[in-house]
């Protein structure tokens, strides 16, 4: 806020950008100021058109990694999963992720008799998640795959994955839709509300089903698993998440960043849903 308080008055160009659905209290009062406003969702634009009238606002999407070039074979060998294995992959990101790690905890010597899981269990969940590995029967050992976290390799386990369960933050849901990955969305119910409305927006259009943070546990997720067993129903929400997907977002959300700092047009908002979905240079 005091960077874009300062630049206003001095005709600086400023780009402000809301990857949730419901706008946070400091892009509500500052969106006036903005040269332009950017957004991951169509109900945010809105919200914002009513907060700023006049100020430009364009759908570029949330700003993600290149999902593009990524090769789901290539992926699930890189991730040693075996060809006809289904692979659920488990993360709860930062926040409270000690009820992901409970639910999977408690489901497991199920869960591995039917599917992969890779499951991300934050620092202090990793040891007590490599000794529930070593409890499960020798044969099953290798369908659990408890990480720490996941850096370079969080898009292979992505891209290897069948069905995710996650949190609800911008940049997850972008992620996830990009690649046009079915979704158990669990949102964290301590952020004024943000990742709920997130989530709702996948969920409406059949991308996702949603569980509420106090309702999820070993046995929500051994039900929602069952979305593996459901080609029919699964097919329909990766679709349903590929016509979400931005995965060009950051190239979208680069060009109107250059065209205000050079002063040229902007893109209108065709363009931008264009090369936002990957379809336009």
């Amino acid at each position: 806020v005091p960077v874009l308080l300062a630049a206003a008055p001095l005709g600086i160009p400023v780009i402000l950008w809301e990857g949730n659905v419901v706008p946070g209290r400091a892009v509500r009062t500052t969106a006036r100021l903005a040269s332009v406003l950017a957004v991951s969702f169509e109900a945010t634009r809105q919200a914002l058109q009513a907060a700023a009238p006049g100020r430009p606002c364009l759908v570029t999407g949330t700003p993600i990694r290149d999902t593009r070039e990524l090769d789901r074979e290539a992926a699930r060998t890189r991730m040693a999963v075996e060809p006809g294995e289904r692979v659920l992959l488990v993360f709860g990101g930062s926040q409270a992720v000690r009820r992901f790690n409970t639910a999977v905890r408690e489901a497991l010597a199920r869960l591995v008799e039917q599917v992969v899981v890779i499951h991300v269990t934050g620092d202090d969940g990793y040891a007590p998640a490599l000794a529930d590995r070593e409890a499960l029967p020798e044969a099953l050992r290798r369908r659990y795959r408890p990480h720490p976290f996941l850096h370079d390799e969080m898009l292979a386990a992505l891209a290897a994955a069948d069905l995710v369960v996650g949190r609800a933050g911008s940049s997850t849901l972008a992620e996830v839709t990009a690649l046009g990955l079915p979704m158990i969305v669990v949102p964290y119910p301590h952020a004024a509300g943000h990742q709920r409305a997130n989530a709702a927006s996948l969920v409406r259009a059949g991308a996702a089903q949603l569980i509420e943070d106090e309702a999820f546990d070993a046995d929500a997720l051994l039900a929602a698993a069952k979305i593996l067993d459901d080609p029919q129903r699964h097919l329909a929400m990766s679709a349903a998440a590929r016509e979400l997907g931005r995965p060009g977002a950051t190239d979208a959300l680069a060009d109107v960043v250059l065209a205000a700092a050079r002063r040229d047009p902007l893109p209108d908002q065709a363009a931008i849903d264009r090369r936002s979905r990957g379809i336009a240079r």
